[in-house]
């Protein structure tokens, strides 16, 4: 062969692997369109941190037993599976795609570990193909659509509110105010104001403006249908529901709350308290109240068949107990045998 054509063969040769380079590196980042309604998980579990996000009858989980480890499961708590060393919080789906915020550097040794650091991130809903779309600390987060919004923290401007597209596109920050993007519903954002008052106030995140929507001070609040349920900064943060449509408050219990979670019917909540702190589970019009357990608890995540709770301060040991049925509180041991069999 001659020298000539051994020369444009390595030629083609380099050219091929470069195009294969490009297409491997291309693809993975390459995003299909969310539909206009997606929301990466429920208002109640992203104001308890996002932990626990349901999507098709999987769970993706931060397994505190292994570090907060990002972990998936079935929604029974069967075929678990350990996704990632990432320590995350404010976990969100869409499509094919994680999101969450990672908390720390993992924990494992190698090169992977040393390409880990806090920050938002987009992965398969495998856990592979992890890139960094914000290397920002963040303090709240939801996906909406294509866009991931969460209050972005610079040590120059402080904390301010930004929006990103699931491709690391189009970064923009977008306000001052401190909106909390966990309640979101087909493009809108309802939150409480923090800046001037505590207003619920709703972003249109198409037109990216703002409007009142009731002048009371609230807290956290998470709309089902019309209805609003939030804590009372005027009635000692107790828990109440307001109908949009009738402008009607009510209030479910008068006991101080910490911490509360909506599904469906169903609202449980902490209640503040120096002498009998209780975790409680209610149904939205505010009967049927029943303790699930005493003391102070927080990261209350629901999925549509387990509530997740830990002790204030601690978390482990992790606790559950069935959303809708019989309360019967039980350690989350398969989250506990699962990190043991990974360390191994």
């Amino acid at each position: 062969m001659s020298s000539r054509k051994s020369t444009i063969i390595a030629l083609l040769v380099v050219a091929l692997v470069l195009i294969l380079i490009s297409i491997i590196t291309f693809f993975p980042n390459k995003m299909a369109s969310n539909p206009a309604d997606t929301v990466g998980n429920s208002a109640g579990n992203l104001n308890n941190k996002g932990l626990y996000c349901e999507k098709d009858g999987t769970v993706y989980f931060a397994n505190a037993y292994d570090n907060g480890s990002l972990y998936s499961m079935n929604v029974d708590t069967s075929d678990m599976k350990k996704l990632s060393d990432a320590q995350v919080e404010f976990i969100c789906v869409g499509g094919k795609f994680l999101y969450y915020y990672q908390t720390t550097s993992s924990s494992s040794s190698g090169l992977g570990s040393l390409r880990s650091m806090h920050g938002v991130y987009r992965a398969s809903v495998k856990g592979g193909h992890s890139i960094c779309i914000d290397k920002s600390p963040v303090a709240a987060m939801n996906l909406i659509g294509d866009y991931l919004y969460y209050q972005h923290y610079d040590v120059k401007t402080n904390t301010t509110f930004y929006r990103v597209k699931t491709d690391k596109s189009n970064k923009l920050k977008l306000t001052d105010e401190l909106i909390n993007p966990a309640c979101a519903i087909n493009g809108t954002i309802y939150y409480n104001g923090v800046s001037k008052d505590h207003y619920l106030y709703s972003y249109d995140t198409a037109s990216d403006t703002s409007s009142l929507i009731w002048d009371y001070d609230i807290w956290n609040p998470i709309v089902e249908g019309n209805m609003v349920y939030y804590m009372d900064v005027h009635n000692n943060y107790a828990l109440c529901s307001y109908d949009m449509n009738t402008q009607q408050a009510t209030t479910l219990t008068t006991d101080r709350i910490d911490y509360f979670n909506v599904i469906n019917n169903v609202i449980f909540y902490q209640v503040s308290s120096e002498t009998a702190p209780a975790l409680m589970r209610m149904n939205t019009d505010g009967t049927n109240i029943e303790l699930v357990a005493e003391g102070v608890f927080e990261g209350i995540n629901v999925t549509s068949q387990y509530t997740y709770f830990n002790e204030y301060g601690s978390t482990v040991p992790v606790y559950m107990t069935s959303t809708y049925g019989d309360i019967n509180v039980t350690t989350f041991d398969a989250a506990k045998d699962a990190a043991l069999q990974n360390s191994k």
